[in-house]
């Protein structure tokens, strides 16, 4: 398998394969990127990343969960000690900035040593205090944040526009700290998921990552415990933003990048095709290697030279719903033509 890590202008006998993009307006070799993961939480990995093709990395989540978790177990440990009700403020403030000092440590050094776009991103629930902290992240010279948003619509009590208030209102708060571009990452837990993508678009962000993949819990029979289930993404779940990519491809005033399901050089393919500006690994990379862009960089040329394509934005979105020739076929929900008759079901 020939390797493409430091050659983005591909000559297929005569044919100019050229594989740069944009993506919140910076300059990309790839639309392959390295979403964020245990693969982009250390320099040494994230120059494999770089060496092997990534057209950008998004460092590993600063988790406001963990941050939370780990004040949470320090005081049950050492809050008994002191009796202070003192002592928990200036805890809370030590863990969190412990915290943000090694992610900040991470961003200068991969900006010092890599040539790539680095995107630091943020796990977040709330739209507390502690977003502020986003300007530290672009201080020590992150290219943009990608703010990775769940809030899970099981509160009984909340209603969804409670919920959908909590995103808006995290933007709002992060777009008051930085300046760089901002990328909201979502799942697609929405009541009315077309006008909530539309509206985010139109919220002052520069892109969203269509769509966020989340722990699920799983029994063991046997044990009676809660498990893991599914850590990787599946080939299978790659239908999910396919579909909206597809659908929203033309109607929003931001930048798409597509995550999950991508296990090869054919599924980037795909959604480029739906109109993704850019594709996220991750599951591919733990399976696989950095090594692997090189093989999935290898199928997009060879598709693109295959095709008569010299740019991404060659085809980027051809086979959107907005270019379809059959619209209504991104808005089918039943199998009409597969089960329609006996012989069909065999």
């Amino acid at each position: 398998m020939p390797y493409f890590s430091t050659l983005f202008i591909i000559n297929f006998e005569g044919l100019m394969i050229d594989l740069k993009t944009t993506y919140l307006g910076l300059e990309l070799k790839s639309p392959i990127i390295a979403a964020s993961s245990g693969f982009t939480d250390s320099i040494s990995k994230l120059k494999q990343l770089e060496q092997h093709g990534a057209g950008a990395v998004v460092l590993k989540s600063l988790f406001e969960e963990e941050i939370t978790h780990e004040y949470d177990h320090t005081i049950r440990e050492e809050a008994d000690k002191t009796g202070r009700e003192e002592f928990l403020d200036y805890l809370d403030v030590r863990i969190r900035q412990e915290n943000l000092e090694k992610y900040t440590r991470l961003i200068k050094q991969a900006k010092s040593e890599l040539s790539i776009p680095v995107i630091a991103s943020v796990n977040c629930r709330t739209a507390y205090e502690w977003i502020t902290f986003t300007s530290e992240i672009e201080k020590a010279g992150a290219d943009a944040l990608e703010l990775n948003v769940f809030v899970m619509p099981s509160n009984l009590e909340n209603s969804s526009e409670d919920n959908e208030k909590i995103y808006f209102e995290i933007i709002r708060q992060v777009k008051k700290q930085v300046t760089i571009p901002v990328v909201l990452k979502i799942s697609y837990y929405f009541s009315n998921l077309a006008k909530m993508i539309t509206d985010l678009s139109h919220s002052g962000i520069d892109g969203l990552v269509l769509f966020n993949r989340f722990f699920s819990p799983d029994f063991d029979l046997e044990k009676l415990e809660v498990i893991p289930s599914h850590v990787l993404s599946q080939p299978g779940e790659l239908a999910m933003p396919l579909r909206w990519i597809a659908l929203m491809h033309g109607h929003i005033d931001c930048d798409i990048s597509a995550s999950t399901g991508v296990s090869d050089g054919n599924a980037a393919i795909k959604l480029l095709l739906a109109g993704a500006q850019t594709v996220q690994v991750a599951s591919a990379l733990y399976r696989h290697g950095a090594q692997y862009l090189d093989v999935m960089h290898h199928e997009l040329s060879s598709w693109m030279e295959s095709h008569n394509f010299e740019k991404i934005s060659d085809f980027r979105g051809k086979l959107s719903q907005k270019k379809h020739s059959r619209p209504d076929i991104f808005e089918r929900v039943q199998f009409m033509r597969y089960f329609s008759d006996k012989e069909s079901m065999i």
